[in-house]
């Protein structure tokens, strides 16, 4: 999609790579995102390379030592002075035990601090345990990285009509050339390209009826009637809607004048960074569990975000995730 003629510059590396771009487009550095046009000789951009891929352990070795801690700390509370090895039935002292995960904490990470799946283990059958363990470890093959590689030269590469791109997620960056550049918005802005007619239609699941007052009120199934009105209709007024708006723009009118007939249902697209408290604090909100402290009763739409959003986060940081579950899914 066009974005307007913009000045160029044209960057060259000390490897030899070049990229030619709007001096607004946004770079990876070491230091992380900057615009291009703010680098000068001897800044160092993020290029695209491999390297062989290490042992991949069941649980990455930065959790596993957390993991460690927090069990070392449970020892001299959960052993006796004399104990029984849970694995062989030999009795030894305190300190030729160790706490074991007796369900593998890479099986149920759910497990892993949970004192009733703690049991004491002398050290050779600990050792023998861990060790069959590990060895289902992946190995072999190779492993995307970005490495620094030197600005050399920055010089103007005059003038030309510059394009944005439209991905689906979950990635936004992108190799050109070599360099990592990045590629996506914070929002679509409808005032700067042509709105696409992806439009919102609720599934069969979705349920369609409310009862009760405000503020103790529940949604209930909709019949097959209800659910058939609200696709014609919807439908309807989608398509009658985006006519209106095409034929405005036809008209030459221009985006942000059209785009205000545009129904609430349209799909509008973000990129967005957090850290993980206010995550744990927008799924708080905006989430209804069983099992959270404090009740929250969010639109349906919302929650579908809200869930698809919570199971990235809970693979990227399944320990941080079980301790939220675990204390009523409340931000600290």
């Amino acid at each position: 999609m066009e974005s307007g003629v913009k000045r160029l510059i044209k960057l060259t590396t000390a490897s030899g790579k070049q990229l030619r771009c709007s001096k607004d487009h946004a770079i990876l550095t070491p230091d992380g995102w900057r615009k291009a046009g703010e680098l000068a000789v001897g800044d160092s951009v993020m290029t695209g390379g491999t390297a062989a891929r290490p042992s991949e352990a069941l649980v990455p070795p930065s959790l596993r030592r957390g993991i460690g801690v927090w069990t070392s700390m449970q020892r001299n509370r959960l052993i006796d002075e004399l104990d029984v090895c849970y694995l062989c039935s030999r009795t030894f002292p305190r300190e030729a035990l160790e706490l074991d995960h007796v369900v593998p904490v890479a099986l149920d990470l759910g497990k892993a601090l949970d004192e009733k799946n703690l049991a004491p283990a002398c050290e050779d059958c600990h050792a023998a345990k861990s060790a069959a363990e590990q060895s289902l470890a992946t190995r072999g093959g190779k492993v995307a990285l970005a490495k620094a590689d030197l600005v050399t030269a920055v010089v103007e590469d005059g003038e030309e009509m510059t394009y944005d791109l439209a991905v689906e997620g979950p990635w936004h960056n992108f190799l050109a050339n070599g360099i990592v550049v990045h590629n996506s918005y914070n929002e679509e802005s409808g005032r700067y390209r042509e709105l696409e007619p992806v439009f919102y239609v609720p599934a069969e699941e979705r349920k369609l009826v409310q009862q009760g007052r405000p503020g103790r009120y529940e949604f209930v199934e909709g019949t097959a009637e209800q659910h058939e009105t609200v696709t014609a209709s919807m439908e309807a007024a989608y398509r009658e809607a985006y006519d209106r708006y095409q034929e405005m723009l036809a008209a030459g009118v221009a985006r942000e004048v059209a785009r205000a007939v545009l129904p609430v249902g349209l799909f509008s697209s973000m990129y967005a960074t957090c850290n993980s408290r206010s995550l744990m604090h927008f799924l708080s909100l905006r989430t209804k569990r069983e099992n959270s402290a404090v009740p929250s009763f969010p639109q349906r739409e919302i929650e579908m975000v809200a869930e698809q959003m919570e199971a990235q986060w809970a693979q990227l940081m399944p320990l941080t995730h079980a301790a939220f579950e675990k204390h009523g899914r409340v931000a600290p």
